[in-house]
């Protein structure tokens, strides 16, 4: 590998005492750290305002279908007159 540079020699030897000027056991994560945890912290806050907005919308209480209800009527009351009468609708089997 080629020689370095002076340029490059100095820059690597400031490199290298401002390593050594950083005390290990106090090392923190500075005005990036707080920007990147502010941010996350305002997509929560910002995502549970919409989480809640949308949960305000939903009806909890359960209705029941109506095809659902007029087929169970027309059953019940279709085998109630084909037992006791002639007269039974035209797509029921009788037997």
């Amino acid at each position: 590998m080629p020689d370095m540079s002076a340029s490059a020699s100095l820059a690597m030897t400031h490199l290298t005492t401002l390593a050594k000027e950083v005390d290990e056991d106090k090392v923190t994560p500075g005005v990036l750290g707080f920007i990147v945890f502010a941010a996350m912290a305002l997509a929560v806050w910002a995502l549970m305002k919409s989480m809640s907005k949308h949960m305000g919308k939903v009806d909890f209480t359960e209705t029941s279908d109506p095809t659902k209800a007029e087929s169970a009527d027309t059953s019940a009351s279709g085998s109630d007159s084909a037992s006791g009468s002639a007269s039974a609708e035209p797509g029921a089997k009788q037997g």
